[in-house]
């Protein structure tokens, strides 16, 4: 059947598209009044470039194909941050802090869960440049905002901080396979698992590991954290910095959850996912990744978030609003006048065409201009035109 399309792929219909373009333009306008600036990278880039800093998982995300012109593989992007950074770094060459964002379509190869699609719209906001915990809080400060002015606010932001799990790993000793495979039983919480596979592992550091599945809640959680996790440098730099943010974003709806991490390869400070809207899944998902402007000749602090306009979208009620107005097919510069004033205020306003009646409510018509005592009007459009 020609007309199937593959699975967890779907046509974005009138409705649903409008609202999407309605929430993009409102999204990117308020980033703009805060001074980040739009990119709009590539759908395809050589392979290598999409996911080089960005560890496996997004290789194993992204769909590959091969450039007829050069030979090399290439990938869809499954991610549009990579691409971002690598316009930061090589590309724009700033000395300064830089603020970009974006919006785009990306493709997964395998959606992240049974209600997702493969084709994410991908809407997010960076800061480059500033290592400082002042660029955390304007990301998640301008998360917040943006989720509110979506109609969608949050009703809880989680942090972790992926530098707590690399000061355990190294005082554990661990190797890289074993590091990954902790970091993965952590973000299950699944502590049994993580017993096992650190059952020869030094007391204190294994004592640590398996605290942190515990460890969440209010700012409450991070001085449990301190009693329960060694005191080392690391550490309590992290503990630090999560109570810094805390303080300085009481207004937000903050939780944090120490074993709440994602992006072994990628991420290595902060990080945070954001729920709203009754959706089960996080709506968005950010987070520091200092490291990965590096793999592009130029290291950079990066801090920033993106979320998926449709999922974004699910959580709206049906839109209100009058539809369109149905202007009759006639050759009277009146009508044109006021079809165009019509516009210009705001309305959607279809010409007719000869042949047709009885068929514009399917297009979207509730109403219709009429002349009155001369003068063009808008009434009700009745079941038959």
């Amino acid at each position: 059947m020609r007309w199937v399309l593959p699975d967890y792929i779907q046509d974005v219909l009138p409705d649903e598209a409008a609202r999407l373009e309605d929430l993009r333009r409102r999204l990117l306008d308020a980033f703009r009044a805060h001074g980040y600036q739009l990119v709009m990278p590539p759908l395809v880039e050589y392979l290598d470039a999409l996911t080089t800093g960005a560890g496996r998982d997004l290789g194993l995300r992204t769909c590959q194909l091969v450039d007829q012109l050069s030979g090399r593989t290439m990938g869809v992007r499954a991610d549009m941050t990579p691409q971002v950074t690598r316009i930061d770094s090589h590309l724009l060459n700033r000395a300064g802090v830089s603020r970009l964002c974006y919006c785009g379509s990306v493709l997964h190869t395998k959606p992240s869960s049974l209600t997702a699609t493969r084709e994410p719209l991908q809407l997010g906001a960076e800061i480059y440049g500033h290592a400082g915990l002042e660029a955390d809080i304007e990301i998640l400060r301008l998360l917040d905002s943006a989720m509110r002015l979506a109609g969608v606010p949050a009703t809880r932001i989680e942090i972790g901080h992926v530098g707590l799990f690399h000061a355990l790993a190294a005082r554990a000793g661990l190797t890289n396979a074993v590091r990954e495979e902790a970091f993965g039983l952590l973000q299950g919480k699944d502590t049994p698992g993580l017993r096992a596979l650190l059952a020869t592992s030094e007391t204190l550091a294994r004592e640590a590991f398996l605290a942190l599945p515990a460890l969440y809640g209010g700012a409450d959680a991070l001085d449990e954290a301190a009693r329960r996790l060694p005191g080392i440098p690391e550490i309590t730099a992290a503990l630090a910095d999560l109570r810094h943010l805390a303080e300085a974003l009481g207004e937000l709806p903050l939780g944090f959850d120490l074993a709440d991490l994602r992006g072994y390869h990628y991420h290595s400070g902060l990080v945070f996912a954001a729920y709203g809207g009754g959706a089960a899944a996080a709506l968005a998902l950010g987070g520091r990744y200092d490291h990965v402007a590096a793999t592009f000749g130029r290291a950079r602090a990066a801090t920033g978030f993106s979320l998926d306009l449709r999922e974004l979208a699910r959580c709206l009620p049906p839109p209100p609003g009058a539809g369109a107005i149905l202007a009759p097919a006639q050759t009277d510069p009146a009508l044109w006048a006021e079809a165009a004033r019509l516009r210009a205020a705001g309305e959607i306003v279809v010409d007719a065409l000869p042949g047709h009646e009885g068929t514009w409510k399917n297009a979207g018509c509730d109403r219709q201009l009429v002349k009155r005592a001369g003068r063009w009007t808008i009434a009700a459009l009745a079941e038959e035109e």
